[in-house]
């Protein structure tokens, strides 16, 4: 005898066993209006023990909306973007919402290709990270889709998600000033180049600030710019500011990736981290915890950035014509053995 099929659960279904009603289960599912965590949770139990599936093309007749997001990263191989894109999907994941990855490798020409299937409705918003505001297609676009802006560029056209990357950078620089440090190099930013990131520029300025502060100059000759800000480019740097002979006791570097290549080029030279050099990230990434020593860096919550730039696009879908929202991601110095010691500077 053949099996009978069995058959597909249904929103009634979860709402009976999670004791809602299926309007609670099409919010959770939707991430149309704010449901409590408890709720949300019990909810979730539901679907997971019934195997139900949203019927998101069902939903999509209804809607006019397709149930998918675009989201556009500029280097999809770092281990920062790795961990947002985790935190990005289940945060769709939860809203019932599927998610297309780009990677736009700081191309104007990419990110329009994606505003154009945005407009054409094939996904119903987009979530960028530009690199440039002055080389991105968000600068003279017209008619832009449902979108949120996430990162350091600045602008008002657009709802933005993301930390203060100048504060957080100043504060980073005063940490290391704390602990002796007098002559800072940084990895990520240099003044003369006029074609940096918008990040490289504004962690620049947040260095800068904290230097004058303490009544120091900054000084070109410890500053490099790298890109990509991949570890590879980060042990380049290094290399370069130990062939040019300056004075350094402390490597502020503006991400981990480029703070793990500074690290390995250090113990090439046979420079100690940190007991002659300092040596500080950014973006507190799992393997920050794990290098020998570990890496001082700046932490913020990716989950929280993913939930906020979901909220934001959401809202926007619902109403495109609301005027634009910014939301800061708190953040936090995670100080761990790269910094612990006073330094003795670079041996000559």
């Amino acid at each position: 005898m053949t099996a009978r099929p069995r058959r597909r659960a249904t929103m009634k279904d979860v709402a009976a066993l999670a004791g809602v009603s299926p309007k609670t289960v099409s919010n959770v599912v939707t991430g149309a209006f704010a449901v409590s965590e408890e709720t949300r949770a019990r909810v979730d139990r539901a679907m997971a023990q019934l195997d139900f599936v949203p019927n998101l093309s069902a939903r999509g007749m209804r809607t006019g909306r397709s149930g998918t997001i675009a989201v556009a990263l500029p280097d999809l191989a770092t281990a920062y973007s790795a961990e947002l894109v985790h935190s990005l999907v289940a945060a769709a994941h939860r809203r019932g919402l599927a998610v297309q990855f780009e990677e736009t490798a700081q191309s104007p020409e990419r990110e329009g290709e994606l505003l154009a299937r945005a407009r054409r409705r094939q996904v119903d918003g987009l979530i960028l990270n530009p690199v440039r505001l002055e080389d991105s297609v968000l600068h003279d676009a017209d008619d832009l889709p449902p979108l949120v802006v996430i990162g350091e560029v600045e602008q008002q056209r657009a709802d933005h998600a993301g930390i203060d990357s100048r504060l957080a950078a100043a504060e980073i620089a005063r940490h290391v000033l704390s602990r002796g440090a007098r002559r800072i190099a940084v990895i990520g930013g240099a003044t003369a180049r006029t074609e940096a990131t918008a990040t490289s520029r504004l962690r620049l300025e947040g260095v800068h600030d904290a230097l004058a502060e303490a009544g120091i100059d900054s000084d070109p000759r410890r500053e490099v710019y790298r890109m990509p800000w991949s570890m590879a480019s980060g042990a380049e740097a290094m290399r370069e500011l130990l062939d040019r002979g300056v004075e350094i006791d402390a490597v502020i570097a503006f991400t981990d990736s480029l703070a793990f290549g500074a690290l390995h080029a250090l113990a090439e030279a046979g420079i100690r981290v940190p007991e002659d050099v300092l040596l500080a990230g950014f973006d507190d990434v799992e393997l920050s915890a794990f290098t020998t020593p570990s890496l001082t860096t700046v932490a913020f919550d990716r989950d929280a950035l993913a939930e906020s730039a979901l909220d934001l696009l959401v809202s926007r879908i619902d109403d495109p014509t609301a005027a634009p929202r910014s939301m800061t991601i708190p953040h936090r110095l995670h100080e761990r053995d790269s910094t612990a010691a006073v330094p003795r500077g670079r041996p000559h």
